[in-house]
């Protein structure tokens, strides 16, 4: 079932979400949910705080990333993987490489809008997959920079805190508009401020 997604605005997605075990209600039905809400928003990763939940779960797909690009893209911005399709249940970044790169990025809750965000290169991560193992990885490029951006969803954190304050006052009334419903996704969405 394709899930509303959480607009800029909602308190949701500023709050710190809850650990979960495989107890959690209905858990694999949300999995599942996310992933079709996932593709028709033309989206690469998906936070369950994004569609009303607030628990450390994320969803990365950075595999349609990769099959979409171009060779010579693939080279610069994939390094040890083809891209992924992953679940992360509880997730903790352990490690944080010091050799940063700058790319755009825009967000779902935060529709037509994108900037210029730092982070880190490498990323090493802990987490449960979708069936509770853990997991300890490394990963790198375009699929760290995903991971990081939902990681930060999880924290109750988004990309925007990371642009500088001159241009975060610019974009103050694009976010204002979001957040009434005056700029509209293409994609099923829940607007207004809570």
């Amino acid at each position: 079932m394709i899930l509303p997604i959480v607009s800029y605005g909602q308190s949701v997605l500023r709050q710190k979400c809850e650990e979960i075990d495989q107890t959690y209600p209905d858990l694999n039905k949300l999995i599942e949910d996310m992933w079709e809400t996932l593709y028709p928003a033309d989206g690469s990763g998906l936070a369950a705080s994004q569609v009303g939940h607030l628990i450390k779960l994320f969803i990365v797909d950075s595999k349609e990333v990769f099959d979409r690009m171009e060779a010579e893209e693939r080279v610069e911005f994939f390094v040890g993987d083809k891209g992924i399709k992953e679940t992360f249940i509880n997730a903790k970044i352990t490690k944080y490489s010091d050799d940063l790169w700058i790319e755009d990025e825009g967000c779902l809750s935060i529709p037509t809008l994108s900037e210029e965000v730092t982070r880190s290169w490498t990323i090493e991560i802990e987490y449960f997959n979708k069936d509770f193992q853990k997991q300890t990885k490394t990963y790198s490029g375009t699929t760290a920079r995903i991971i990081q951006h939902e990681f930060d969803h999880t924290e109750g954190k988004l990309y925007i805190d990371y642009v500088n304050p001159l241009k975060r006052k610019l974009l103050n009334s694009k976010l204002i508009k979001i957040s009434k419903g005056e700029i509209k996704a293409k994609y099923k969405m829940v607007y207004g401020k809570s």
